[in-house]
């Protein structure tokens, strides 16, 4: 693992950790979720396992989270954060594909930002629990961009996440048509937490997150 630097424009510097494995398939610029940031265990967590599955991984912070705000940056800095993260992880990658995405919100601003304008050597999009809505504010509209998105996209979203009715979901991944794969985690919240009742544990889910991410890059390369 090393440590590197990411210049935002508009917004200083950020951190990042690029984890490589030897001979990686791709390289996933992974972002996190609104209220932890990089270093967070299920961040860590899934570096590692990618990393058993030949996938890459760098991992940045939001400025917000870099200069420790507990609010999130306006939507305009979180865009151009992804996109220099993306930039970094262009040339970290050499020749090998980019994966793109990332947890809860730091998911869906990349799928903001790919909507606007395409991210360059981006292949994919993974998303760890895309958050449709807010808890109790059940809606679509969140994900209305998703449409300007002309990559495959990868949905990962537990049963039990309060910000993704799937009931929702589904319809709306459906008239995406074959960019859109949907994996479904049963008894997950949207921290891909299990409950003992499931007969399962946070363990084999992310095990089962990473082999996912895993299998569905293997079906496009």
């Amino acid at each position: 693992m090393s440590g590197m630097h990411i210049a935002v424009p508009g917004a200083g510097e950020v951190s990042a950790l690029l984890v490589t494995p030897e001979q990686p398939s791709a390289l996933y610029v992974l972002a996190h979720g609104a209220g932890a940031g990089m270093r967070h265990p299920f961040m860590e967590a899934m570096a590692r396992r990618l990393a058993a599955r030949k996938i890459a991984t760098l991992r940045y912070q939001f400025p917000y989270v870099e200069n420790r705000r507990g609010r999130p940056d306006p939507e305009p800095v979180l865009l151009a954060t992804v996109r220099a993260a993306v930039a970094t992880g262009r040339e970290a990658a050499g020749d090998i594909p980019l994966i793109a995405g990332g947890k809860s919100m730091g998911g869906r601003m990349t799928s903001r930002a790919a909507a606007a304008a395409p991210l360059d050597g981006v292949a994919g999009l993974a998303f760890l629990g895309f958050p449709l809505h807010p808890a109790g504010r059940p809606g679509t509209g969140r994900a209305d961009h998703l449409a300007k998105v002309d990559l495959p996209m990868l949905f990962m979203q537990g049963t039990r996440d309060t910000l993704a009715d799937l009931a929702l979901l589904r319809p709306v991944l459906e008239k995406l048509g074959p960019r859109a794969t949907l994996r479904v985690f049963d008894d997950a919240d949207h921290s891909f937490h299990v409950r003992k009742k499931s007969g399962a544990s946070d363990e084999q889910v992310l095990d089962e997150l990473a082999q996912s991410i895993a299998g569905w890059w293997q079906e496009r390369a």
